[in-house]
């Protein structure tokens, strides 16, 4: 154990199964905390020790108690105002779609345009397609979105294609299309945040009271499944002040690493103007930037994802590059000179190689530092790109739930879109930490859930979908440590958390069960007890 002598605790949990992350001292059964740091990791006996007349004492009644967890792919911006939507997750059949939109009508009768969100793609039986046709039996009068949980696919009603001026179609940038039906007229699809913003884009904002309220409840609901940091994936100026704003008033009860989202039609001048500008103009023990968001492609589901070889199930496309080879590369090179991180969503195998060519560029025009850029997602990877992760020192930041998707049967089946050949490329866990690379795991909500439970239960269960293909489960110990060490390490936080660990920050959760001695198939079952952060209780069972 390693304590400081001059210190009382302020609080003492004894009795738990601690699991530390600290390759050091790797178990343990008592932990202290002095102020926002932790004081003592050891014996219940030792850590006794630190107990003073206002210690605070708690029972950690044998279950396990572990690092706060570091969700490393969370959209919490967009995520929150998704609460102020009609939610649709789960939500199959055209009745009940209606039902849930009348109910929302109801009581919101000031909307004049409506919003469903986290829809998914399975909604008609025998993989039919939504139309606006069948939008507008859900919906006769008011225009109406519905979002799909990916936020790259969308389906809209007759009168808000008519609002938006594009029932008769519209020019999109690359890699995103109005959809249009054999009448001529817009099928009701939308592919792509450039389509699907012709419409959402007409909505009235919010008001900063209402932002900064449903920013504070999705905080609290991470909160509750006991996250404690995040890597938020869209940022600009207008949205770090919200954080700023909470951080200030001490209404932060979250650590959050914060990007600027870089979009093509962006001139270069952006990285100095507003990334570098954002790591400079604040931080603070629970906020900070330094970072460089992009999208390289779409998603897989929707054909967007960017791939070497067309389609199986729609070979006209293979999907587009969002960024030309050239200008990542010369986005790559001036975000690295500048000393950002960079992390780019990257599914496809196309998008994910064009990444490391930018990366790969940055390096041999800047010479080696400690980048550790990042790709996201790395869905679809081909294996000669495989090693260049290792060597090029670029982090593997990938979601264990996404890879439910195949088993949930969307309207276009996951593994239908992929020659069987390759289907030991997706979803490549194991494979990359057995390269050398270095994955960090989170979450993508409001994607999937936030709940982190279920990406333990994803990864360590994950079974091939062929006979003969790798094993991709996670070892519990590698999935425990891609959600707290491993991610603090993706932020250069590694000094600082994602350990339980004398002098480090105070921040930890207690599960409801030992999740050592739990059976792995009853791991989605798991809940949270007690969050701390920053030494103090932010949620509590």
């Amino acid at each position: 154990m390693s304590k400081t002598n001059l210190s009382k605790a302020d609080l003492i949990l004894t009795n738990a199964n601690v699991f530390t992350a600290d390759a050091h001292n790797p178990k343990a059964e008592a932990i202290a905390i002095a102020g926002t740091r932790i004081l003592a990791v050891g014996s219940k006996t030792e850590v006794l020790n630190l107990r003073g007349a206002e210690t605070k004492m708690l029972d950690g009644m044998g279950k396990t108690l572990m690092p706060g967890i570091i969700d490393s792919h969370f959209h919490l911006y967009w995520g929150a105002l998704n609460l102020a939507n009609i939610q649709l997750e789960g939500v199959k059949g055209l009745d009940n779609i209606k039902r849930e939109v009348a109910a929302y009508k109801k009581a919101h009768p000031e909307k004049k345009i409506l919003r469903g969100s986290s829809l998914g793609y399975d909604v008609l039986p025998n993989n039919e397609r939504l139309t606006r046709h069948h939008v507008d039996q859900i919906e006769p009068d008011l225009p109406l979105i519905l979002v799909a949980f990916d936020f790259h696919n969308a389906w809209a009603n007759t009168a808000a294609l008519k609002l938006a001026g594009i029932l008769h179609g519209a020019d999109t940038p690359s890699n995103s299309e109005v959809v249009m039906a054999e009448d001529g007229l817009a099928s009701g699809e939308l592919r792509e945040f450039e389509a699907i913003n012709l419409i959402t884009d007409l909505m009235p904002k919010l008001s900063e009271t209402e932002e900064l309220n449903l920013l504070q409840k999705a905080i609290h609901l991470a909160n509750a499944y006991g996250i404690t940091s995040l890597h938020n994936m869209n940022g600009d100026r207008d949205e770090f002040a919200l954080y700023r704003k909470l951080d200030e008033a001490n209404d932060f009860s979250i650590r959050m690493y914060y990007p600027f989202r870089m979009y093509p039609d962006m001139p270069l001048s952006v990285i100095e103007d507003e990334a570098v500008y954002l790591r400079e103009s604040y931080r603070s023990p629970k906020l900070k930037a330094g970072a460089l968001k992009l999208f390289m492609d779409g998603v897989i589901d929707a054909f967007t994802g960017f791939m070497l070889e067309p389609y199986i199930n729609n070979p006209r496309t293979r999907g587009e590059g969002i960024y030309s080879d050239q200008h990542f590369k010369d986005i790559a090179v001036r975000a690295d000179k500048n000393g950002l991180q960079i992390t780019v969503h990257a599914i496809g195998d196309a998008a994910i190689r064009r990444t490391l060519d930018g990366y790969e560029t940055a390096l041999n025009t800047n010479g080696k530092r400690d980048s550790r850029h990042r790709i996201e997602h790395i869905e679809f990877l081909h294996p000669n790109d495989l090693p260049r992760f290792a060597e090029l020192g670029v982090i593997a930041s990938m979601q264990p739930y996404h890879c439910s998707r195949p088993e949930k049967n969307y309207l276009l089946p996951y593994l239908d879109c992929l020659p069987n050949e390759r289907y030991q490329d997706v979803f490549p866990w194991e494979t990359l930490r057995k390269s050398g690379a270095h994955l960090a795991f989170g979450s993508d909500w409001p994607v999937v859930s936030m709940n982190p439970f279920y990406g333990f239960a994803w990864a360590v269960n994950r079974e091939p979908w062929l006979s003969g293909l790798p094993r991709e489960a996670q070892s519990l110990e590698n999935t425990l440590l891609g959600y707290t060490k491993d991610a603090a390490y993706t932020e250069f936080a590694e000094h600082e958390k994602g350990q339980l660990k004398q002098g480090m920050l105070a921040d930890m959760v207690l599960l409801s069960e030992d999740v050592f001695a739990l059976p792995s198939e009853e791991l989605e079952n798991l809940s949270a007890l007690l969050t701390i952060c920053d030494g103090q209780v932010v949620f509590e069972r």
